[in-house]
């Protein structure tokens, strides 16, 4: 896919990192960069690291050995002020707080960390339920719409502080496909109209193929990242049988 970005430098760099928790191991000297722009896809099967990397990525856990740095910022060195306005995350369930409006969880960012008046703050929150076309939705509780339309939400909300860079926990789960693939679409006219970089754990892969210029794949057995690149040469064109039967879904593809 095309769209990305030409910049000096990657946005999301990681060099011989080890990931997990102290003790435990589950990836080894991982390094790839992720450009401005890009689409970027976390894949493999559970357990393979794939969620344990995007806590290192977003700030949770520190990466147990190697480098990581965000719109260069290495994340061992920031404050938590400057982790949290350099990213937006939008997590698996959307995580939106239940006895808030839509947007005033979309507001809740920019109450935290800026001095923006509360009209400015509404304005803002506005626009961006208006990004993800649920600004019909802003006086509606979390329980009152559907779990398609709390992720936009949360996408939105991630949005607020206009971060370098987005990471989105399984945005597909627990979505049919219709909704799906329509927050595909969202995620495409996203980078599209704002030119935003976005990190994305998935192993949908319809929506892989759909929206990622690139993915990186783990494996659990190996505890290591096996495969780097675009995820149809990948499966065409890999020379490890392991990920050809992963974008296969396990078919023997005659290699």
């Amino acid at each position: 896919m095309g769209g990305v970005t030409v910049a000096e430098g990657p946005i999301v760099s990681l060099s011989h990192v080890d990931a997990g928790y102290p003790g435990a191991t589950i990836l080894a000297d991982v390094s790839f960069d992720i450009a401005p722009g890009e689409i970027f896809i976390l894949l493999g099967g559970s357990g393979c690291g794939k969620s344990t990397i995007l806590k290192h990525m977003i700030g949770l856990n520190p990466v147990l050995a190697g480098t990581l740095t965000v719109a260069g910022l290495e994340w061992t060195a920031a404050t938590r002020e400057g982790l949290c306005r350099r990213i937006g995350v939008m997590y698996q369930s959307g995580a939106l707080f239940g006895s808030m409006t839509c947007l005033e969880n979309v507001m809740l960012p920019l109450e935290e960390f800026t001095r923006l008046s509360r009209a400015e703050r509404r304005e803002r929150a506005m626009g961006l339920l208006r990004d993800v076309e649920l600004a019909d939705a802003a006086n509606l509780m979390p329980s009152e719409i559907s779990g398609g339309m709390c992720k936009r939400v949360a996408i939105a909300r991630a949005m607020a502080l206009d971060p370098e860079v987005v990471f989105l926990d399984e945005p597909s789960a627990g979505l049919d496909p219709i909704t799906s693939s329509s927050l595909d679409d969202l995620i495409l006219r996203l980078r599209a109209e704002k030119g935003m970089t976005f990190v994305v754990v998935s192993h949908e892969l319809a929506s892989i193929f759909k929206i990622a210029d690139r993915a990186a794949m783990f494996d659990k057995s190996r505890r290591a990242m096996v495969a780097l690149g675009v995820p149809a040469e990948l499966r065409d064109s890999s020379d490890d049988p392991f990920v050809r039967r992963f974008f296969n879904r396990g078919e023997s593809d005659g290699k």
